[in-house]
């Protein structure tokens, strides 16, 4: 299983990334698919997440700037960044849960991360 992603990027405040996340293998049946950050030396913080019905969720710091979406024909989540901000900069990570019916395992991928960087 291999999560790529791709958008990151150097932008002025203000301005938007759109970042995508393709998943490919034999990932099994997805569930929720997600956003986090993490800048050097600490923990990884959620930023957004949807579900298999297209329920998201929103870290309250990116409510109303960024959107969550997917497409499950693709195995991949976006996210688009809108009205960035110099505090929005860190490394990105997407994140997707698969689960196995049969045996009833989830498991957790991780892609290796992109820069996004908010600075005039």
């Amino acid at each position: 299983v291999q999560l790529v992603e791709s958008g990151g990027g150097l932008v002025q405040p203000g301005g938007s990334l759109r970042l995508s996340c393709a998943a490919s293998g034999d990932i099994g049946s997805i569930g929720t698919m997600g956003w986090y950050r993490q800048a050097a030396g600490t923990q990884r913080r959620f930023v957004a997440s949807i579900d298999s019905n297209g329920v998201t969720i929103y870290a309250d710091s990116v409510k109303g700037r960024f959107t969550i979406s997917r497409d499950s024909g693709v195995n991949t989540v976006y996210l688009q960044m809108n009205t960035l901000k110099p505090e929005d900069t860190d490394v990105y990570y997407c994140n997707v849960v698969s689960v196995d019916y049969g045996s009833g395992t989830f498991y957790d991928y991780w892609g290796q991360g992109t820069q996004v960087t908010v600075s005039s």
